[in-house]
């Protein structure tokens, strides 16, 4: 993989982005500690988004990893600096990981995942927070945390929009480690590719989101889906139609339509 710097981006140790035909990469850079997170790499990741989110030449992202694993989560000594903090030094470490997931959750553009190796634990948490999520079959996956005597509480609020009680009770209940099949089909990841074929595969499918789609749409369209779980259904139904109103009124919307209706490819 490259690891260009973006020059605002030079002063980072963990991290590295570059943005490549319309794709910004954030890369984690850390494949001597297994890509593991501490307060440095997550302010780093937090710095790296907000960096492409306001990107004008990206229109997609895509989290990737250095090294054989995608990130192992806590990084063990910081694990063991845990021991020695308070519960206000440990509410704001908390909630440092909580705004990362939060903006990546919120951002208005769409994050692919690309797991090249294991994911676990707050690894895996941070492949299930993006859009969609690419994955090698030889990776595992698994909130692991219980055993330990710890929570995988912030993943949780995420893991129950995304694939149900049922299923995020067995993951974070149980703390098992699971294939890559199984986390497909508990709907943890979208896609397994094989390892020859996932940089290109993940590359060609974020090419086509920027090729084929409107970057105001998507941008709504996961704006959406981020708040409408939060309405009962006369207020999602009301809100629903709010957004689709304004849509037919927005350029994109007359450019596209005026393009489908004399038959010309549209290319964004």
């Amino acid at each position: 993989m490259e690891n260009t710097l973006a020059p605002e981006l030079e002063a980072l140790r963990y991290i590295t982005y570059d943005c490549q035909e319309r794709i910004g990469y954030v890369t984690l850079n850390r494949p001597d500690k297994r890509n593991a997170l501490n307060a440095d790499v997550v302010t780093e990741l937090k710095q790296a988004f907000e960096y492409a989110e306001n990107d004008d030449g990206c229109k997609v992202i895509v989290l990737r990893a250095n090294g054989e694993v995608f990130c192992a989560g806590a990084d063990l000594g910081y694990i063991q600096d845990l021991q020695t903090f308070g519960y206000t030094d440990n509410l704001e470490d908390s909630t440092h990981l909580m705004q990362l997931f939060h903006q990546i959750y919120t951002l208005k553009k769409v994050v692919i995942a690309e797991v090249q190796g294991h994911a676990l634990a707050g690894g895996c948490g941070l492949a299930a927070i993006c859009d969609l999520a690419f994955a090698v079959p030889e990776a595992k996956f698994g909130y692991t945390e219980v055993k330990i005597g710890f929570l995988p509480a912030i993943v949780s609020v995420f893991l129950l929009r995304k694939i149900g009680e049922a299923r995020t009770k067995q993951l974070l209940l149980t703390g098992d480690v699971i294939a890559a099949q199984t986390a497909l089909d508990l709907g943890l990841i979208n896609f397994l590719v094989p390892r020859a074929e996932l940089v290109t595969t993940v590359q060609a499918y974020a090419q086509r989101l920027c090729r084929e789609n409107s970057a105001q749409s998507m941008e709504v369209t996961k704006e959406m889906l981020a708040v409408l779980p939060e309405m009962d259904l006369e207020e999602a139904l009301r809100y629903a139609a709010q957004r689709n109103a304004q849509a037919r009124g927005s350029a994109d919307c007359r450019q596209g339509i005026a393009a489908f209706l004399n038959k010309e490819k549209m290319s964004w």
